[in-house]
């Protein structure tokens, strides 16, 4: 049985073979031929791949500027990480988290089924994870069985379609169209960059609009305005680290020339994810459509952050760095309460803080990109903060998960889970489903798009 969960868990968690199953499911649906159901499939997945191979190549390159960050300046205190945490809790709570994850995604479809949250979370990893937490969280405080599994998949089914409906009115923003969802669990830091580029970025031009001088035409180009700024910024780093801890990290490679390279590496990560996503645009939207139609009307496909990228390029540089300089200020602030440190760790602010500038860029230009994003970077550095006591009472003091809706969702469901018993806790989850079912039924009217 644990062979058999296991092996359900590794395809579920796996993006690509996840939404390539969703676009097979959906080319049978359209009765498609043969030919086009064998290449829609494959290079659903294929895109899946090309995009998760930009992201090792980005985080392969990311690891050592983080590294030269808390060696140059000196600095120690907890850097959050889903794979860490992940990784030490699966050993005992693997069977609950198989277990939620599989039937949440069934509860997923039921919500975008009967309810009007219109989205199906195919992010496999993230889902994985969540699924992670919800289930240690329930375990430890004594939910066991059937009422572990039903409490758990189900929670996880509404937080699955509740985050892209609260950011859909943004992601239409960000892509121009209504076909895409937006599936990822940093959403409350996107949304709050959304709103605050909204309030400050009247009048602010596009971080796409850049009038340069003609001699400075190649910097429009994204690729090479990436690998410019990052070389700046490892040069620093390698510089302020030292030469010895640099040629360290290097292998022996002088510390200088180790920098250029991973700033070219790192715009290569990019480049490598915008064609990934931009094949994966091109096949999981028609092949959704099928699936959409005969299982879940209206439904719409959620996918995972770098989605957006390609819609503005510039802005994933400038949202990074915001981001970062925020959880920079805000490990300042942290210091000076004497609360335990929240390292700012450069793959999350990169993932989240890109993402939050491309939404603030959206809803308020270059202004809504650097402040949206950098309020994202205080606010993954803050959470962080009140979900170690939820996780440090169940033996996770060490680390903690990084992005906004697991901090969210964690604290909420701890603290609930603190001063609640099982019955109500269950009473609550049902009752919310049972909620938002009957007003889909009680409210005749076609459902609009906010």
């Amino acid at each position: 049985m644990d062979g058999l969960l296991f092996f359900i868990l590794d395809i579920l968690k796996v993006p690509a073979v996840l939404v390539g199953l969703i676009a097979l499911v959906g080319l049978l649906a359209q009765k498609k031929a043969l030919p086009d159901i064998i290449k829609g499939t494959v290079k659903t997945i294929l895109g899946f791949i090309v995009l998760g191979g930009g992201a090792s190549v980005l985080v392969g390159s990311l690891n050592p500027l983080g590294e030269m960050f808390e060696h140059a300046f000196n600095v120690q205190g907890i850097i959050p990480n889903n794979e860490a945490i992940v990784s030490m809790a699966i050993e005992k709570y693997g069977t609950a988290t198989a277990l939620i994850m599989a039937f949440g995604m069934v509860a997923n479809i039921l919500v975008a089924r009967f309810t009007r949250l219109k989205y199906i979370f195919l992010t496999g990893h993230h889902t994985f994870y969540m699924a992670c937490m919800i289930g240690i969280i329930l375990t430890v405080v004594g939910f066991e069985g059937i009422q572990l599994i039903l409490v758990g998949s189900l929670s996880l089914g509404l937080v699955m379609a509740f985050f892209p409906a609260i950011i859909h009115r943004y992601m239409r923003k960000v892509t121009g169209s209504n076909d895409v969802g937006f599936g990822h669990f940093g959403t409350l830091g996107y949304f709050l960059s959304a709103v605050i580029g909204q309030a400050v970025g009247k009048g602010s031009k596009s971080t796409e609009e850049m009038n340069l001088p003609k001699n400075l035409s190649f910097l429009r180009d994204s690729s090479i305005s990436i690998s410019l700024t990052m070389m700046i910024i490892y040069f620093i780093l390698a510089i302020a680290s030292g030469k010895e801890y640099a040629e360290q990290l290097s292998h022996g490679q002088h510390y200088l020339v180790y920098a250029l390279i991973q700033a070219i590496t790192f715009a290569a990560g990019v480049y490598i994810i915008l064609q990934g996503v931009r094949l994966i645009l091109a096949e999981i939207v028609p092949a959704f459509t099928g699936f959409s139609e005969k299982l879940v009307p209206d439904a719409k496909p959620a996918l995972d952050c770098p989605i957006v990228f390609p819609y503005a390029p510039n802005a994933v540089l400038i949202g990074f760095l915001s981001s970062f300089i925020g959880g920079i200020v805000g490990l300042a602030i942290l210091g000076q309460l004497n609360w335990v440190l929240i390292l700012p760790g450069v793959v999350p602010h990169f993932f989240c803080g890109a993402t939050a500038g491309v939404f603030g860029n959206a809803t308020g230009g270059r202004r809504g990109a650097m402040c949206g994003a950098f309020a994202q970077g205080l606010l993954i550095t803050f959470l962080p903060v009140f979900l170690l006591p939820v996780l440090g009472s169940l033996g996770f003091a060490n680390t903690t998960f990084s992005d906004a809706d697991f901090g969210g969702v964690g604290i909420l469901l701890g603290y609930m889970a603190q001063y609640l018993s099982k019955e109500i806790i269950t009473g609550i989850i049902v009752g919310i489903f049972v909620l938002l079912v009957g007003y889909n039924y009680a409210v005749k009217k076609p459902i609009k798009e906010v």
